[in-house]
């Protein structure tokens, strides 16, 4: 926001910004809003301290302060009520978690399948003898065998 003051001595028209202040720095008198807390504090006289609070402090004109003011407090008048409900379900939903997690986990360790299509080889068990995994051996061996000769053939010559 950006007001013009009226000429001063050099004619000039100065302009005036809302400047952050920190907390605990020497101010002039007048109304200053904090963001991080959302309040606003009144500074009674020039050479006054800022409270220590967390945060910056924006210097406001009074109208703006007036105006601030009924809006601030509305908006916690109606968000403080929601925020207790909403504290209070993360809480009770938390417990609920709690207290279900462990049979949830027990059910679903139940109802997974002990082992899934073609993924026998991750579990370290022998393979079963015979049948269609035989013969695919077999075949990987001839051809690891033919590989060799063709490898030894072609450093021999």
């Amino acid at each position: 926001m950006v007001a013009f003051a009226p000429k001063g001595e050099s004619g000039i028209r100065k302009e005036h910004d809302m400047t952050t202040y920190e907390s605990g720095a020497t101010v002039n008198g007048g109304f200053y809003f904090n963001p991080s807390r959302w309040t606003i504090d009144a500074v009674a006289h020039d050479g006054a301290r800022l409270p220590n609070a967390p945060g910056r402090w924006l210097r406001v004109p009074a109208a703006m302060a007036l105006v601030l003011t009924p809006i601030l407090g509305a908006t916690f008048l109606v968000f403080l009520p929601l925020v207790g409900f909403v504290l209070a379900a993360r809480s009770l939903a938390s417990v609920g978690v709690r207290m279900l997690g462990g049979p949830a986990t027990e059910l679903a360790a139940t109802m997974s399948p002990g082992l899934p299509l073609g993924e026998a080889h991750f579990t370290g068990r022998a393979g079963s003898e015979g049948g269609a995994g035989s013969e695919v051996d077999a075949r990987l061996d001839a051809l690891e065998r033919e590989i060799a000769d063709r490898r030894r053939a072609a450093a021999s010559e």
